[in-house]
């Protein structure tokens, strides 16, 4: 299964592929060649298929967890003082995603969409410690009544030249519901209330809509 947002971009691959198949049979006599140029055009075909995949994910609905909002590897996790939204210090979970990860962003909790903003910026490395606040990024906060509010941010990195947000003001939505896509690498920062319990640890691989990254401290 394949993502909306990758269906133009798959079909004209399939057709540049296809006209560069019948122009290497008809130009290039070599078979040696020609097996080479076919099996880099496949490779390239199978990766642009693989970053468009979206696989279904079972999500166990918990208004006292946060779920992983993307795919791929926990890079940050620290106190930091968020200054677009909440004006005050929270903790930072951070997940980076390569270029082979599935880039399907989902809501971390479910509730009320009550902010979402885009920002135009600059394409530096999604794991630039100033890319939360200066790349192209979009920042959407959900709030439900039992965990209470939760930032997450789509961040671009050098290679994600497109980011596509679904989120809009007063939509109620479903804990693990598709959020946005990032197209080709970047991250997805979360901004958690001080007294969440952190669930994962740097480095550790995480799933969009499975893995739990917090949850509601109840002491």
């Amino acid at each position: 299964m394949f993502h909306r947002e990758g269906h133009k971009i798959i079909f004209l691959t399939f057709v540049f592929i296809v006209a560069c198949f019948l122009l290497v049979d008809s130009l290039i006599d070599t078979q040696w060649l020609r097996t080479i140029i076919m099996i880099v055009l496949l490779g390239f075909l199978i990766l642009i298929l693989q970053f468009f995949r979206n696989p279904k994910r079972k999500t166990l609905l918990n208004d006292k967890q946060v779920i992983s909002p993307v795919d791929g590897k926990v890079v940050v996790i620290e106190e930091v003082f968020e200054n677009e939204y909440f004006k005050d210090k929270r903790l930072q979970v951070s997940v980076f995603m390569s270029p082979i990860n599935v880039h399907v962003t989902r809501y971390p909790i479910g509730g009320n969409v009550i902010f979402s903003k885009y920002h135009p910026g600059k394409y530096l490395v999604a794991w630039h410690p100033k890319a939360s606040e200066e790349n192209e990024r979009t920042t959407v906060v959900v709030e439900n009544e039992t965990y209470g509010k939760v930032l997450h941010r789509q961040i671009a990195g050098a290679l994600a030249k497109r980011i596509v947000n679904y989120a809009k003001l007063n939509d109620k939505v479903l804990q693990g519901g598709e959020s946005g896509f990032i197209k080709f690498g970047s991250r997805v920062d979360l901004f958690l209330p001080l007294n969440t319990k952190i669930k994962v640890q740097l480095n550790q691989k995480v799933k969009g809509g499975e893995t739990i990254i917090a949850e509601l401290n109840e002491r």
